[in-house]
């Protein structure tokens, strides 16, 4: 269970004020698939940047676990990140210049993962989202599909019970995300994850058990597949 509670974020200081989010409150069940809605400005990425302690509030609480992440101290919330979460970006944010052995291996090496863990970590992972055959091709060189797999096999490489995806298919053409899309649900029902999608497609959306409409920093509504909170 992740629970939310009057969330407050504000940026800018005296005069020059602007209120991203506003008393947020919702549960979200484990091994549920979410979409945060909203258009650009409405405070969707805000909300999920202080959900996974990337961000900090000025007011409320995140409970995951029994444990309120927005009063750990930053090495502490950091470790729980990197076993916990996983993050998918718009950008990909990976590195070119790597194979994408390298791309995937990199959060296990920071975890000090042994040698022969990791490598078999990172096998499953790529396997997974079909890029086995890729081992030892630099990461630069992958279509566009490819490098957001790439970015999927890295964020599900420490088998995190959280995944955070922000616009995954944002950069993509239809056909290709849909693929990333398909990916990402079946990532959802088999391993359990609970998967968190921000997005403003509201296709999208509509796969996912739980709509979180989000206006002007606020929760407009929350719909479920059993019908509307």
């Amino acid at each position: 269970m992740i629970r939310v509670e009057n969330l407050t974020k504000t940026y800018g200081k005296k005069n020059n004020t602007f209120r991203a989010l506003s008393n947020v409150s919702f549960d979200i069940p484990d091994g549920a698939s979410v979409a945060i809605v909203g258009k650009s400005g409405s405070g969707k990425s805000t909300l999920m940047h202080a959900m996974s302690g990337l961000d900090r509030p000025e007011e409320g609480k995140v409970i995951i676990d029994g444990t309120d992440i927005l009063t750990l101290r930053n090495k502490t919330v950091d470790r729980f990140r990197s076993e916990k979460i996983g993050f998918i970006f718009q950008a990909f944010f990976i590195q070119a210049n790597e194979t994408t052995y390298d791309n995937v291996a990199l959060p296990l090496e920071i975890g000090g993962i042994n040698g022969r863990e990791r490598k078999r970590r990172v096998e499953e992972a790529l396997r997974t989202v079909e890029l086995d055959d890729k081992l030892k091709q630099k990461a630069g060189n992958l279509s566009g599909g490819q490098k957001q797999r790439l970015a999927i096999a890295r964020a599900i490489v420490n088998k995190p019970s959280i995944i955070f995806a922000d616009e995954p298919t944002g950069n993509l053409d239809s056909t290709t995300g849909a693929v990333i899309e398909d990916l990402l649900f079946k990532l959802n029902k088999q391993e359990g994850s609970t998967l968190i999608v921000v997005t403003h497609d509201h296709d999208l959306a509509k796969r996912c058990d739980m709509q979180i409409y989000v206006k002007d920093g606020e929760v407009e509504r929350i719909d479920t597949k059993k019908g509307r909170k």
